[in-house]
């Protein structure tokens, strides 16, 4: 009996990433690691059974072609009487299982697959998509019959509008490789019950995929050509630069706490009393809200030194806490902090929360006794609160910057290195994403501006070929 031809075989990377156990896997963190083709033949695991339902998805239709494509190269070889429906997208195989593509393109969008049910589901690019979106599909996630295994597997390059919650959710909750364990808990009729869910990251880049580099040898090359935030990304897999990031001046070296060097993150210090310090207001209900304290020296130089964020611990879900509430909360942490207490605090805020077209405003609800928490109106132009981060951030030739974050602000340091641009406003930042830390910080911002420090390097003169000839400048 000759031996059946091998159609397709993973390699090491890829191997280790389809024999994980976990709920949830993420696989990738850089190009070229053969995410798509372990996606893809990981979908046809359970194909035997009849009742078997899988779906890969990616952000929008078109992007799906490439996905479509290589499992034409794939599907009908290792299973010859396979059918593909091109107006449904969709792979039946012989016992009648299937594999189906689909598409989010809008929030809304995940809506289309209620009441639909999934064995496996697949999320090819998951960092272009938003948290709600991905964790709807757990809802969609279960069984249509005896004897499958239900899970979740996803590929991912950093950037994209679901950077900071795939980073905060499987790059930086544990090392890689490493079993992030959850416990939830819920109500039942015959009481409470704790559940565990699983998830883990399996990093790849184009050095774990020979057979691409023995194929493409200049594919290396290729990457290691692009930008720097580009390179780094996409050839190592650092999450912390990427595509379409809005403010890559941003530092976190641990490594220079003690002096503050060339990095923006430093261990916390007892602000001099003489300091300024200004507070700022971004108010949410369904959304977080944020409430940053801000300390500026002699020089202007800010530093943020406390954080109160209104999140649950999902990405971009807030607490639905009521204005007056937090205003409490305020005034106990200004009583208690020894950098806060006895202080007189510049409080700027959003200018929507003065609004009093439908009853009294947050504004003066928060303003009443015994809270007397105070505002003044930010100003809320939006590319110049932007620019005046960027100049903040920006380092001079000795290292030195013009804004620091104590390293308790735990949560500006997750949401404003993530934050990316808007795919039609290109020069602002995209308002989908957790941008209320990033707002708050634009009006404390805007309330103390500063100038923009002369270009330590030269300013490229373009591709004029006159100004190659003269250096004249135009």
């Amino acid at each position: 009996m000759s031996e059946l031809p091998i159609i397709w075989s993973p390699q090491e990377r890829q191997r280790c990433f389809q024999e994980r156990d976990e709920y949830e896997v993420l696989y990738g963190g850089a190009a070229g690691g053969g995410k798509s083709d372990a996606l893809l033949t990981e979908a046809l695991r359970q194909v035997h059974i009849p009742h078997y339902r899988a779906i890969l998805l990616r952000k929008t239709y078109p992007q799906l072609a490439e996905l479509i494509d290589r499992s034409r190269a794939i599907y009908p070889a290792a299973f010859p009487q396979a059918r593909y429906n091109k107006t449904e997208k969709i792979w039946t195989f012989p016992s009648g299982a299937q594999v189906a593509f689909g598409a989010m393109q809008h929030p809304d969008d995940r809506f289309q697959y209620q009441g639909r049910r999934f064995d496996f589901i697949g999320f090819d690019e998951l960092t272009h998509f938003t948290w709600e979106e991905y964790s709807y599909l757990f809802s969609r996630n279960r069984p249509g019959g005896p004897g499958t295994r239900v899970y979740i597997r996803a590929t991912a390059n950093p950037g994209g509008i679901g950077h900071g919650w795939v980073k905060a959710r499987f790059i930086t909750a544990a090392p890689p490789m490493t079993p992030i364990v959850e416990t939830l808990e819920i109500d039942t009729p015959d009481g409470p019950k704790k559940v565990e869910r699983s998830r883990l990251f399996v990093p790849a880049t184009v050095f774990d995929n020979p057979a691409l580099l023995e194929h493409d040898p200049d594919y290396l090359a290729s990457l290691a050509m692009l930008p720097e935030a580009e390179r780094r990304s996409l050839l190592y897999g650092c999450w912390d630069a990427f595509d379409g990031q809005v403010f890559r001046e941003w530092r976190n070296d641990p490594s220079h706490y003690e002096d503050g060097l060339w990095t923006h993150v430093i261990a916390p210090f007892r602000i001099p009393r003489h300091w300024r310090v200004w507070r700022g207001f971004d108010f949410g209900y369904a959304r977080p809200f944020s409430v940053g304290w801000y300390a500026a020296d002699e020089t202007g130089k800010l530093y943020r030194i406390r954080e109160y964020y209104g999140c649950t611990g999902k990405p971009n879900q807030g607490v639905q806490l009521d204005a007056v509430s937090i205003a409490a909360e305020i005034r106990r942490i200004e009583a208690e902090d020894p950098n806060l207490r006895g202080r007189d605090i510049i409080g700027v805020a959003d200018p929507s929360i003065f609004d009093e077209s439908r009853g009294a405003s947050i504004a003066n609800l928060m303003a009443q006794h015994p809270n007397y928490v105070l505002w003044h109106k930010g100003d809320n132009h939006r590319l110049p609160g932007k620019m005046q981060l960027h100049y903040r951030l920006s380092f001079d030739g000795e290292g030195e910057c013009r804004f620091q974050v104590f390293d308790t602000c735990r949560h500006f340091i997750r949401t404003i290195p993530a934050l990316c641009y808007d795919a039609k406003n290109v020069e602002d930042v995209d308002t989908t994403q957790e941008d209320h830390i990033y707002d708050e910080c634009r009006y404390v911002l805007m309330d103390l501006p500063v100038s923009p420090r002369p270009r330590p390097e030269p300013v490229p003169r373009g591709d004029d070929p006159l100004n190659q000839r003269t250096g004249l400048s135009f």
